[in-house]
This record gives structure tokens, sequence and C-alpha cells, in this order.
């Protein structure tokens, strides 16, 4: 049985940003693991309704969609990052059967409540360096204890650590906001 990721970037995540996180996710997996991603849709503002409008007009949810159903008894992991998390928790909404689906939300929005019943759903943030990532603390009062937390060695800033969780290569200097969030791209799975 394979594995198959479906990534989903966040706000303005170019295409090159995602391909960058793809191949080092290839790297670091092995050879049953199968990694798909999607960049930012184009012309999307950085609101929940906006980007699933935008990705379902450009015809990419379907496809997005038909890839994951396509998966059949692979285990999926549908991962979002930031604003991406609306996509991805639209896109899980979206499949008859979640037996062997994880949806995983990286530091952004949450998923709705029967998306948080099914256990293997992982909302994670990051703190490091006395700082939390940008979402940390809304996510946090939603979910309490089953908030995940990354802890970043080389992040204390919020930007830093809000994109910690996509690239373990991110520092504080490395990072000065969305334009930058994929430099030296070393994708972090500590979900998987």
């Amino acid at each position: 049985m394979a594995t198959c990721i479906y990534f989903f970037g966040g706000y303005k995540a170019s295409i090159n940003d995602v391909a960058k996180w793809q191949g080092s996710a290839a790297e670091q997996t092995a050879d049953d693991v199968f990694v798909f991603t999607y960049a930012w849709p184009a012309g999307a503002a950085a609101d929940a309704t906006s980007a699933v409008s935008k990705f379902q007009s450009a015809g990419t949810f379907d496809k997005a969609l038909s890839a994951i159903q396509s998966a059949g008894q692979d285990r999926v992991y549908i991962v979002g990052h930031s604003s991406g998390c609306a996509i991805a928790n639209a896109v899980d909404r979206a499949l008859d059967d979640h037996a062997n689906v994880s949806l995983v939300a990286l530091d952004g929005f949450l998923p709705d409540r029967a998306q948080l019943a099914r256990l293997n759903t992982q909302v994670w943030s990051a703190t490091g360096g006395g700082g939390v990532a940008r979402n940390y603390r809304s996510l946090k009062k939603s979910v309490g204890n089953r908030l995940k937390v990354y802890p970043s060695t080389s992040c204390s800033t919020s930007w830093a650590l809000h994109f910690s969780l996509v690239n373990a290569a991110a520092t504080d200097a490395s990072v000065q906001g969305v334009a930058s969030g994929y430099s030296n791209c070393r994708s972090n799975l500590a979900w998987l």
C-alpha cells in the first residue's frame, strides 16, 4: 500500500515554491510515497472564500478531488499550510470516504467540527525562541491540548515559525514574510 501526500500551499505560494517543497519531500520519503502539490490559485485573496472559489473556478479543485479519490486503498494525507488549509479542508469535505485520509492543518484555517471529530485529523503550529507562529494563539484557543506543536530551534519570529511548519530550513533571517518562506526549502514532514 502506497502513501499519497497532497499539499496545498498557502497565500501566494507559487508553482516554484511548491515544486521545491515537493522535491524535498520526495527526497526524504520512501519510493512508495507519492507527493502532489498545488500552488496558490491565481487572483485569490488570503481569505477562505476567495481561495476555494478561485481554486474551483480554475478547475483545480475537481482535479485534486479526482486524484485523491482515485488513490483507492492508499494512505492519503491532505495537507494545507496557512490559507491553503481552507482549500485542503474544502477538498477533504468533498470526499465521499475518509477511511484512509488524514487531514493536516499547518498553522492555518481550522478544519470544521466533523473533520476535527476524526481522530487522525491533525492541527499544527510552532513555537521557538520564546515566540509563536502567526496562528498559534487562535488554534490553541480552538483545539486546546489537541494542538500539535513543532518546536523550532532556528526560529523565533511569527513569520519564520509560521513557515517552519513547511520548511525545516526556515530561520529568522531567511523568512521575512510570504515571499521568502520557501527559501532553501527542506520540507518539514513532522506530521507524517
